[in-house]
């Protein structure tokens, strides 16, 4: 058995250091090797120093009630049951002696340990500069002083209990502390010293704490705002001080009583402190609350109301919000875009939620190769201006039930960034691909210009066995050698992606670490081998920044031919001083989050800066942190702490500063807050007469879940060029009923573009500009418009239509845009026909202004029928004529698309059949013509569809002499867009 025991904890204890030690070669390799032993270094000095203030508090204390028993007992103490466990204990009483103390401060040190970052933040902090309202000490003694001295005070208070707890045990056991058997109580004097020294101390403790309690009250989250109020500041801090002091004077008598020999004057204090307790800390400030407060609440905390309103813009940066009345009109006239052009022009038609199985079926080529559900918007220079774009990479996607050599020796790689303009769309309603293919080819870039090869993704595999020496046989499937052709090119990783694990111990190690036997064993593991793993970058950038918090949302960008993972991180805190705290995920969740884009952050926090962007390279899986906020005094901490793990954003280079961008996560937590902080007067922030919510998803059936916010190059009333910037809307808060209006009443947009010079960020980067709208007029809100779209008599009837033939209609997401002196919205009209090999194409776009309603094939046509004939917009959406989703040549024949497009023809042919023999049975001969029409252009399109499979003429190539069927238009709308409508 004891052989057993031993083999068991040699095994348990290889296994500790295996996993240790894959750490120490991943953090090496990654170049962060001082943030892995800063961490553990710090933990294991901390863990040491609890252990020892428990182990020798709680052995102290056992030590010295045994050498303080009593020496001779009674006829009487001799026979009693004590007795007898004495003599059971006596064998193994030095063993339990050390190993009690051993065993509970070894769990306490370990939850101790665990507050590294508490202890290292208070060692190495960094002045805010600014004060608190109350006591006038400065930030950076709540955010990090008094989270430590409060974690060190109650380490003290449970060191302290258990001590004592012990030191009784063993007085009652050993005859210090005796029950009579008349139910008195004796208690030896040295048994008296022990307990008046330990309650002392313990009360003592509790003073500090008092004391803490004061500065504690700033934090509080309980009253009608967060901070200390009327009652706090005047009933509750004044206790507290008072408790502070009286504890202070009890602990006094505690030590006169031992050196006395007299318990009545430390009872006397402890019984004087419980009662000052419950009278000075529980009935005097209830009756404040009770007889003073809530009679004229608003009247006396309106001072603290305006502390906390302040407090709070500043700990989410709302405080440099710009605010401005925007006088939004609902009326329609000719024209009234002309002057928002530049916001017209890169309005958005392609909805990133819904096209990821555009991209799969036009992009994908291959079933090992994936696209995100959800895919990313960004911004890329074509032919000197900057367009929106729709991105994402083309990654690995490996059956689980492949094999072992599949799974981590072959398929290694993704291979390629897929992106689409996102102000237009190709013939047939698909995505115009500024860039795609296999080799890359289109607009933006060549195959030449980046490295495509995608090693670290959001889908990437567990793990990766890759590389070799010169002359290795290549193992990995690089790609397809074309979209078409059958056979695939194979590569070796040549790059410095992760540990090393060409000898035996280390392949042992991470055998260990996977559980996996191939590992060890597999002979296409060779001595120039490494191992890829914690692949994601988001989990990358979170274990080589410990201490910050990333957002929940990675994305991808070509930089300086590299595709890299650009990823915001943030510093946090739950201790500034009357700010309101908010949760985490309830704040961030929308109809975006999930899938892959899953939250990285929870908790609650009451401060938050977006100081560090990180880059994770997709080849090769480096990071890089740049300090984006560098004089934010929680950052400057951490460099201290890590002063080789941050680089300055002076070192960004330009290309990488163009794709940089305002993060979402941060965005949402300012907009919730916003709702009811845009308030700044305490009286009517107090009566909660104007605050707002961010509107639900329109898009989303059933509800509840709120509108995320949009990417969009726009420019807002008050500035001369378009930005690049992330909205959203406000509407009233319901009531308390539950009624809601969905009517708005403010837009939010921050400006997301970070220039494009190297090292030097733009002037208006992060500002916040808040449009106010009238409550006189009634403007729809998101959920409004979308009512008004599917409540329009033309609408439902064109949308049934599309619906005939087992078709979907979705609705694309709903843009709300600041234009033509109202608020405009666009949604894109997708169809998706049945198949497996379907995908959305888009159809129709829907507009509104004010209860105006505008739907057509083309944005351009929707909006002329909304401002009377003649919008005067500029729109980036006309296909680019090839159609092909490549930025060059012709779709190839026998594709889905072509069977698709023939399918949808079809369809849209027998719906006017029946809908013109419907309406020539009624006698509407008008009607019928318009049918009739719809039925010829469906018929080219089911020819042209046709000829396109056998491989004679693409569709969107009519013969010559043919006037060209409208490939955007709907499945059975007329070509000119209009319907009556």
């Amino acid at each position: 058995m004891p052989t057993i025991v031993v083999v068991g904890v040699l095994v348990a204890a290889f296994v500790f250091f295996a996993n240790t030690y894959a750490e120490i070669l991943w953090f090496n390799q990654l170049g962060y090797s001082e943030v892995f032993w800063t961490e553990r270094v710090s933990q294991v000095v901390i863990w040491v120093i609890a252990f020892i203030l428990m182990g020798v508090g709680v052995w102290g204390s056992l030590v010295l009630a045994y050498r303080a028993r009593p020496v001779y007992a009674s006829a009487a103490q001799q026979e009693d049951v004590l007795s007898k466990y004495q003599t059971q204990l006596e064998p193994i009483r030095r063993l339990l002696m050390v190993g009690v103390p051993g065993v509970l401060a070894a769990f306490s040190a370990t939850a101790v340990a665990s507050q590294w970052q508490t202890v290292l933040l208070f060692l190495n902090q960094v002045e805010f500069g600014e004060v608190d309202p109350q006591f006038g000490m400065d930030l950076s003694f709540f955010l990090n002083t008094l989270p430590f001295i409060g974690l060190v005070v109650g380490y003290g208070v449970s060191v302290v209990l258990i001590a004592g707890i012990a030191g009784l045990l063993m007085h009652y056991l050993y005859g210090g502390i005796r029950i009579e058997e008349r139910g008195g109580l004796t208690v030896s004097n040295a048994a008296r010293v022990h307990v008046c020294v330990t309650a002392a101390i313990f009360v003592l403790l509790q003073a500090v704490n008092y004391w803490l309690d004061r500065y504690s009250t700033l934090l509080s989250q309980d009253g009608r705002v967060a901070g200390a109020l009327y009652t706090d500041v005047n009933a509750v801090i004044p206790t507290k001080t008072i408790l502070a002091v009286a504890a202070v004077l009890v602990a006094v008598l505690f030590i006169l009583g031992a050196i006395v020999g007299r318990w009545k004057l430390p009872i006397i204090g402890t019984a004087m402190l419980i009662v000052t307790a419950l009278v000075a800390g529980g009935v005097y400030p209830f009756i404040v609350q009770q007889y003073q407060v809530l009679p004229s609440e608003k009247t006396v905390e309106q001072e603290y109301i305006a502390k906390n309103i302040e407090m709070t813009r500043k700990a989410y940066g709302l405080d440099a919000v710009q605010a401005d009345n925007y006088d939004a009109t609902t009326d329609t006239a000719q024209n009234a875009l002309a002057e928002d052009s530049a916001t017209t022009a890169n309005i958005r038609l392609l909805d990133p939620n819904l096209i990821s199985d555009a991209f799969a079926q036009l992009q994908q080529f291959r079933p090992y190769y994936s696209f995100a559900q959800t895919l990313d918007v960004d911004r890329y220079e074509i032919g000197g201006e900057v367009q929106d774009t729709v991105i994402a990479v083309r990654e690995l996607d490996v059956d689980p039930a492949d094999s072992w050599v599949n799974q981590h020796i072959t398929y290694t790689h993704g291979y390629g960034v897929v992106a689409a303009y996102g102000a237009k769309v190709a013939a047939g309603g698909r995505p115009d691909f500024m860039l795609g293919g296999i080799p890359t080819r289109g607009d933006l870039t060549s195959d030449e210009e980046y490295e495509p090869r995608i090693y670290f993704g959001e889908n990437s595999p567990e793990y990766s066995v890759v590389g070799g020496p010169e002359g290795w046989s290549p193992r990995e499937l690089d790609r397809p050698q074309s979209e078409s052709d059958e056979g695939d090119a194979n590569t070796t990783f040549a790059g410095d992606g992760g540990p090393r694990i060409g000898n035996i111990f280390n392949r042992l190690v991470y055998a260990l670490k996977f559980g996996s036997t191939d590992l060890l064993l597999s002979s296409d593991v060779n001595e120039e081998s490494q191992i890829l793993y914690d692949r994601s970058p988001k989990e990358r950038v979170q274990n080589v920044a410990p201490y910050l918090t990333v957002d929940s949302n990675a994305y991808p960008a070509i930089v300086d031919g590299r595709v890299k993972w650009i990823v915001d991180a943030y510093t946090t805190s739950e201790n500034y001083p009357y700010s309101q705290s908010q949760q985490i995920e309830s704040a961030v969740t929308d109809s975006q989050t999930g899938g892959q884009r899953q939250l990285t952050a929870s908790g609650e926090i009451n401060y938050i800066r977006n100081s560090v962007k990180a880059t994770v390279d997709a080849y090769d899986g480096s990071v890089d942190l740049y300090a984006w906020e560098p004089d934010e005094p929680l950052l400057k901490a951490w460099q201290n702490v890590f002063p080789e793990s941050i680089k300055p954003y002076s070192e960004m280079s330009a290309d990488l500063m163009s794709h940089v961008r305002y993060p979402e996560d941060i965005f949402k937590l300012q907009r919730e807050l916003l709702g009811k902080y845009h308030v700044t007067d305490p009286d009517d922030f107090y009566e909660s007469n104007d605050a707002w919510s961010v509107p639900s998803d329109p898009t989303v059936e059933g509800g509840g879940v709120a509108q995320p916010p949009y990417y969009l190059s726009l420019k807002m009333p008050d500035q001369e060029d378009d930005t690049f910037s992330l909205t959203s809307t406000f509407i009233p808060q319901a009531s308390a009923g539950g009624q809601q209006r969905n009517v708005l009443y403010g837009f939010l947009s921050a400006e997301a573009d970070a220039g494009r010079e190297a090292g030097k960020k733009s002037e208006g980067y992060g500002t916040l500009r808040l449009l106010e709208l009238p409550r006189s007029t009634v403007v729809p809100g998101p959920g409004q418009a979308q009512q008004n779209f599917d409540s329009n008599t033309e609408v439902s009837r064109e949308l049934n239509l599309l619906r005939q033939g087992a078709s979907n209609v979705i609705n694309g997401n709903l843009l709300s845009l600041p234009v033509g002196g109202g608020i405009l919205h666009v949604q894109p009209v997708y169809v998706r026909s049945t198949g497996d090999t379907s995908y959305p194409t888009l159809r129709k776009v829907l507009v509104s202004f004010g209860e105006k309603v505008g739907f057509a094939d083309t944005l351009s046509e929707a909006l002329d029928q909304l401002f009377e004939g003649a919008s005067g917009a500029t729109t980036g959406e006309e296909p680019n004529g090839d159609g092909d989703g490549t930025g060059g040549g012709t779709a190839e024949p026998g594709t889905s698309t072509a069977e698709e497009e023939l399918r949808e023809a079809l369809t849209a042919a027998n719906a006017a059949i029946a809908a013109g023999q419907a309406a020539l049975a009624e006698g509407d001969f008008a009607t019928y013509g318009d049918e009739q029409e719809k039925l010829n252009r469906a018929l080219e399109r089911a020819i042209a569809a046709e000829a396109e499979i056998a491989g004679e003429a693409p569709v969107d190539e009519p013969a010559e002499g043919e006037a060209p069927a409208d490939e955007s238009a709907g499945a059975d709308e007329p070509a000119d867009g209009g319907d009556g409508n």
